[in-house]
C-alpha cells in the first residue's frame, strides 16, 4: 500500500540524478507531478484513488502559462464517467480524464 505522502521539491535539473529521489517514509521512488499539485489529505482513499488513476494515465499537475494545470476529477465518479465515455467513443482514456464536461 503506498504511503500517501507528498514532499514539495525543486524542480530537478537533467541528469542530475531525478531518478534517485526516494520517499523518506517507505523508501519508494518519488513521482515528479508538478508544481500546481495540490495532495489529498492522508486519510482520503477515494481522493488518493483517483489521483492513482490520473498518474497512471500519465497526467501531471504542471502550471500553464495561464495559470494552473486545468480541469482534473476529483471523484471517482467523475473518473468512471469520463472512463465510460472514452470506450464509448475510442477517445484515449487520458485525454477523457481532461476533459471538463462530457458532451
Amino acid at each position: 500500500m503506498p504511503c500517501r505522502a507528498s514532499y514539495k521539491q525543486p524542480y530537478p535539473e537533467p541528469y542530475a540524478g531525478a531518478d534517485a529521489r526516494r520517499c523518506p517514509r517507505c523508501a519508494e521512488p518519488l513521482i515528479h507531478v508538478g508544481s500546481a499539485f495540490a495532495p489529498p489529505r492522508r486519510r482520503d482513499a477515494a481522493g488518493w484513488r483517483v489521483l492513482s488513476v490520473l498518474l497512471h494515465a500519465g497526467i501531471r499537475f504542471h502550471k500553464s502559462c495561464c495559470g494552473g494545470p486545468g480541469y482534473r476529477p476529483r471523484t471517482l465518479a467523475e473518473v468512471r464517467e469520463r472512463r465510460a465515455y472514452a470506450k464509448a467513443t475510442g477517445e484515449p482514456f487520458a485525454r477523457a480524464l481532461l476533459r471538463h464536461e462530457i458532451p
